[in-house]
């Protein structure tokens, strides 16, 4: 489980609905856990460009990717996971999803635009 605050929630939320109808996608981050990986603290996010421009799938800007890990490691934290939107989906793994999932310790969040609220969950 991840600790998102409620700045960072929002924020990720607000990045969903502002690029629908496509998927929005940022990183997380937050201090590291003890004796190394990813931590289960994320008081930031990173809003990243979708460089696919689609609803279907998403592909962080390398040149944001690049900011945020800066930005963390400035700070001493570390990217911990990343946040995607479902546009039309629920809020879980599709198989492109898992087959492009790059650090098994990162957290993954989807934020689903499917219903009138949108919906968070984190894998």
């Amino acid at each position: 489980m991840i600790e998102i605050t409620r700045a960072a929630y929002a924020q990720m939320v607000g990045a969903a609905l502002d690029a629908y109808p496509y998927e929005a996608c940022g990183l997380i981050a937050g201090p590291p856990a003890a004796g190394g990986g990813a931590g289960d603290k994320a008081p930031t996010y990173y809003p990243c460009n979708n460089i696919a421009e689609s609803a279907r799938v998403y592909t962080i800007d390398p040149m944001d990717h690049l900011r945020a890990e800066r930005h963390a490691d400035d700070n001493g934290w570390e990217i911990n996971g990343v946040v995607h939107s479902h546009t039309h989906s629920e809020p879980y793994p599709s198989p492109t999803d898992v087959s492009s999932a790059p650090d098994p310790s990162w957290h993954y969040v989807i934020i689903s635009l499917k219903r009138e609220a949108p919906e968070a969950r984190s894998y």
